[in-house]
Order: C-alpha cells, then structure tokens, then sequence
C-alpha cells in the first residue's frame, strides 16, 4: 500500500483493538485509544504497549492528538436486536434514549466536530438501520451529514473471511472538504475465507470445555421447547469436517456456550477455547490472552471480524489513492491547456 504512516488513526470504544490490529497491519499508526473496560485495556496494553484511556465522556477534545481516521466500533447494546428485546422485558429504555450507552455516538461527533478527521470508519450491528422504524438511522446519518461528511454504509458479513456468520453494518465517511464527491465503494467478498472451521479447532482440549450433563439436557431440551414454540433459539451444534462456518459469537459466551458448540465423539459438545473464539474473529496466534476465559469471550464477543476491517481500510485507501491521482491528472490537464492557450 506505500508508505502510509503518515496517516494517524484514533480508535474510540476500542475493545481488544481489533481495529487497532486490523490498520496496524496496512501500515496507519494509532495515536489514541478509549476504552472503559479494565480488562479489555489490559489485554489492549498487552497487545499494542499502549493503554486506552477511560470514559471518554471525560476527555476533553482538545487534549486528543491530532489525527486523519477516526475509527470506533461504537457501543451497539441499545441498537442491538437482543438489546432492544432485554431492555424492552426490563422497561429501560434504548436507542438513544438509552441513558448510559445511546448517547456515546455523540461523543463520536463531540471529538470530530472539533478535529474534523478526513476518514471515519464505524461499526455496528445490522439492526442499526432498522431500529425504531428507521428513526435512529436517519439522526446519525443526518447528523453526519451534518457535520460535512458524505456518508457510505453497508452490510457486510465476516463470514467471507472467517468461519463464522457475523453481519455487521459499516459506515464510511469522507469529509467533503477534503475529498469532495468521492466515489467509495466497499470491497467485494474474496473468493475464499482465510481459513475454514476445521482448520481453527483443536483436536484436544480440556475436559473444563466439555460441557457437563446437567448442562448439555438443558439446552437440549430448551431447544425442543422454543422449537414447539415457534421460535429457532436454541443452541447451535457443529461439525467441524462438515460445517463451513458457525453463528454468531457473542459477549455472553460465557454463560453457556450455546451460540457454538463443537461436537465430539462419545462426549457432550465442547465450548471454544478462548484461542479458537480469537481465530474466530480473525485474530493472528500472536495475539496474546492475558485475561480469564470468562474475560476472553466476553472480548472476542464484542470484537470485530479483522480481516474484514482490513479489507474495508485497504478499500478506503485505495479509493482515496484514486481521488488524489485524479486529482492531480487533472491538474496536469488545466495546466497543458492554459499553456497552450499561452502560446
């Protein structure tokens, strides 16, 4: 991609770093980070020698250095689909009526209303643009526009890049004064995923994953009764030498497993182990798990899928790569013709 470093990137909600790593590794350098999760910061640190800041509710616009990308997986709970039904059953509110999470986007636009990044990369889930009837989709897209960003967005599923279905919306924004009517469009799907399911799963684990008697007739039999019920929740059971890819991995993880189990020969079905939720999500060997395995699946939980935010980086770089060499042809251009027009 060229040298590159001279493009500084901020990353807001930061998690583990997923995009820390996934523009790492394209060449960007990261100048700041926020996240409010002791242990998410801890496992940050480990991994980039640098720890996010807290709250950044409390963190003034002005003391951020200066940068070109602002990225933030922004938090998701109050759009989510499994949000909105949990809040709804307890009679708290969602969206951005959600007093603790939903006004963090306006923090989003609080930091680039005051250092105005050329690029912002965003992530969410799907259910961002359908939540209360459209209404929340229309306020952050208006209010980017707002701000002077021409706003692309688009569904995209990790499941071309790893192993795993994982439907996540991207928004990319492009600030107008800089790039005025630039033509982005998001990366086309590989032909093939970076590797498959039986080649990130372990053939001997401990016995601490198997998941006990008790547990597994549970499941099994709370899938019978939501099945009678109409509804396909439930666990979910894999093979994988059949199986090309699992559901959705989520911060609950922990609690059971059920999103995605593996099956085994003559025994119950096994959680992951917190290194196959990492390869899961697109995380090299290298990266280090300094936390408990609840801690772990709660991270690999919220991440997102690297590679596929490596893919929609290289794809905004490329575009803009693009944008600056059409740039300067025309210029070439006007120039001949005015010499021209001299002589």
């Amino acid at each position: 991609m060229g040298n590159v470093k001279k493009i500084k990137f901020i990353d807001l909600f930061a998690g583990i770093g997923g995009f820390h790593l996934a523009l790492d590794s394209l060449g960007l350098e990261c100048v700041f980070a926020s996240e409010w999760d002791k242990y998410a910061q801890s496992t940050y640190a480990t991994n980039f020698g640098m720890t996010p800041v807290g709250d950044i509710r409390a963190v003034q616009a002005a003391d951020i250095p200066t940068f070109d990308w602002l990225c933030a997986g922004f938090p998701c709970q109050p759009f989510s689909i499994a949000g909105v039904s949990k809040k709804n059953s307890l009679g708290h509110k969602h969206g951005f009526e959600d007093e603790k999470q939903g006004n963090l986007f306006f923090e989003i636009l609080r930091i680039a209303s005051f250092h105005h990044p050329k690029v912002m990369l965003l992530e969410n889930v799907k259910n961002l643009k359908s939540h209360d009837k459209g209404n929340t989709w229309h306020v952050i897209e208006s209010e980017l526009k707002a701000l002077g960003y021409q706003v692309f967005s688009k569904i995209l599923d990790g499941k071309y890049f790893v192993p795993q279905h994982r439907e996540r919306i991207f928004i990319v924004c492009f600030d107008t004064k800089t790039y005025p009517k630039i033509d982005f469009r998001f990366p086309n799907y590989p032909k093939y995923r970076n590797y498959e399911l039986k080649e990130i799963i372990e053939p001997d684990v401990e016995n601490k994953y198997t998941l006990t008697t008790h547990l597994w007739n549970y499941l099994f039999q709370r899938k019978i009764e939501q099945s009678e019920k109409g509804n396909g929740f439930g666990y979910g059971l894999f093979n994988p030498n059949v199986d090309e890819y699992t559901r959705t991995i989520s911060a609950r993880y922990y609690k059971d497993g059920s999103e995605v189990l593996i099956e085994q020969v003559n025994q119950n079905p096994r959680r992951l182990t917190p290194r196959e939720s990492a390869r899961l999500q697109g995380y090299p060997e290298s990266f280090k798990i300094p936390v408990s395995d609840t801690q772990a699946y709660r991270q690999f939980g919220n991440s997102v899928v690297v590679p596929l935010v490596q893919a929609v980086a290289a794809q905004i770089f490329e575009t803009i790569q693009n944008y600056e060499a059409g740039k300067s042809r025309l210029k070439y251009l006007e120039q001949s013709s005015l010499w021209e027009v001299a002589v």
